[in-house]
């Protein structure tokens, strides 16, 4: 079985402390590199992420916390990457030292703005990661639940199987159950595209429509999603696995969804900016809905329902009206 030698983890949101928990059942020691030396210090004294599943407790002797991202992935050989995708370049850019020979584990649900990247071929074109030194943790799976030791499943996505099946190892416990894909571009597209349907269904749900039509929504943006990736990345793949289809259902149904939150308060007519600054996260759907635009513009895709979320996000359509001339599309 491949060696994944010392783990760091990128990133001190909720996915990155629940990642965190589930290594430290099999790792001695972790590197964890958190953005805010404040955010360290807090965290080192009260034995809990401060801001994110505070519920979770660490034991903070096994961790050796760094503002210094530098610091945290030149001792590490696996290095774990969940920040959201519009923050990462900024990150990346603080670094002086090489990712070649890293395992580069990416935990983002989300593109490279601007540069309409997947994480991982961002790794590949900017820092020459290697292919089969990149791997995709894909869901169903949300923190607060792994948090709570709420049976889960995870898909790790990797082109070289050893790697598939040591980092699967490691995050599987009782509660944690993880398969294995090669399908690295599709998932990851597919975790995107799963945010923007999140938001339409989020979206509906402020505008009062039902159960019934949430039904029916969901069930053509698998078909979208199904289209795309087809499209944009053709392979043998089966769209109602747990990976694709268990995503979209998750997020677009879970309290804990922080894409259907967000589309439901611009529902309910509020503006992107005031949504952003009360949820103090990131709904990596609403930056993914743009990047799936510019994307398309070189596939043409017929992807209505990311469309009308596009017009809905970034040329203030009104959503009364985009989301009611959508309806007559669906079937």
């Amino acid at each position: 079985m491949e060696k994944l030698g010392r783990i760091a983890i990128i990133g001190g949101g909720s996915w990155a402390t629940a990642i965190a928990k589930m290594v430290l059942t099999k790792q001695d020691q972790i590197n964890w590199y958190l953005h805010r030396q404040d955010r360290v210090d807090e965290f080192i004294s009260k034995g809990h992420n401060p801001a994110y599943l505070t519920n979770v407790s660490f034991d903070v002797n096994r961790i050796n916390f760094t503002n210094n991202i530098n610091e945290a992935i030149n001792s590490a050989d696996t290095i774990i990457f969940a920040t959201p995708s519009p923050y990462l370049k900024e990150e990346l850019s603080k670094l002086t030292i090489s990712l070649k020979d890293k395992l580069i584990v990416t935990a983002i649900k989300g593109i490279i703005p601007g540069n309409n990247l997947i994480i991982s071929d961002f790794f590949i074109q900017v820092y020459g990661v290697p292919a089969e030194n990149i791997a995709v943790i894909g869901g169903p799976c949300h923190a607060e639940e792994v948090a709570k030791h709420k049976l889960s499943y995870l898909t790790i996505s990797c082109t070289d199987l050893a790697k598939t099946k040591s980092f699967s190892e490691l995050l599987s416990s009782d509660y944690v159950k993880v398969t294995t894909s090669n399908d690295v571009t599709g998932v990851e597209y597919g975790s995107v595209l799963k945010n923007v349907y999140a938001i339409a269904a989020g979206i509906y749900n402020g505008l009062n429509y039902g159960d019934n039509f949430q039904a029916v929504l969901l069930s053509n943006s698998i078909q979208e999603m199904d289209k795309f990736l087809s499209s944009v990345h053709p392979l043998n793949r089966n769209i109602c696995e747990s990976v694709y289809l268990g995503d979209l259902l998750v997020t677009g149904y879970s309290k804990y969804s922080r894409n259907r939150t967000f589309g439901y308060s611009i529902g309910q007519g509020h503006s992107v900016q005031d949504i952003q600054d009360k949820m103090g996260m990131v709904a990596e759907g609403y930056y993914g809905t743009k990047c799936i635009y510019e994307i398309n513009k070189i596939h043409a895709i017929d992807i209505p329902i990311a469309q009308a979320v596009y017009q809905v996000l970034y040329e203030q359509a009104d959503p009364t009206i985009v989301m009611k001339q959508l309806t007559n599309k669906l079937k």
